[in-house]
C-alpha cells in the first residue's frame, strides 16, 4: 500500500479526495500518498526514495511488533552453545559405554547330525 500510489489509467474515474492504487481491492483509496522522495535525509547518506522509506516504516513496525525478539536471539545463540558442548561429549561417552558391546563377536557353530547314541534315553519303569 505505501509504494503502490500512480496516476489513473485513461477511462477510470477518481472521485475527489481518492486516489488510483492498483493493488487495493477496487482500485480506489481514500489515504493520500504517505510517502515520496527525500522527504528525509540519511546520516550516512542512503538515497531516500520512495522503496527506501517504505522498507524502513516495516523494518520498524517489526520491531515493534516483536520486542522479545532480541531475547529470543540470544536465547538461541545460547542453546546453540550448550549444544555445541554437549554433543562431542555425548558421543565420546556412547563409544566408550557401547565399546565393549562392538568387540564383542558372536560366533554361530553349525549343529552336527545327531546320533540316536547321542540322545540321551528316557526314564521309563522296567517291567
Amino acid at each position: 500500500i505505501l509504494t503502490g500510489y500512480q496516476d489513473a489509467p485513461a477511462g477510470i474515474e477518481i472521485a475527489p479526495g481518492q486516489h488510483f492504487h492498483p493493488y487495493f481491492p477496487g482500485q480506489k483509496i481514500a489515504m493520500a500518498k504517505a510517502l515520496y522522495n527525500d522527504i528525509i535525509e540519511y546520516e550516512d547518506g542512503t538515497p531516500a526514495t520512495t522503496s527506501q522509506l517504505a522498507k524502513d516504516v516495516v523494518t520498524f513496525l517489526r520491531w515493534c511488533a516483536e520486542l522479545e525478539h532480541d531475547e529470543r536471539k540470544l536465547i538461541g545463540f545460547k542453546a546453540c552453545g550448550v549444544m555445541l558442548l554437549c554433543i562431542p561429549l555425548l558421543f565420546l561417552m556412547s563409544k566408550k559405554v557401547w565399546t565393549g558391546v562392538n568387540k564383542r563377536h558372536i560366533l554361530y557353530q553349525k549343529p552336527t547330525d545327531i546320533k540316536p547314541t547321542d540322545i540321551r534315553p528316557s526314564i521309563t519303569s522296567k517291567k
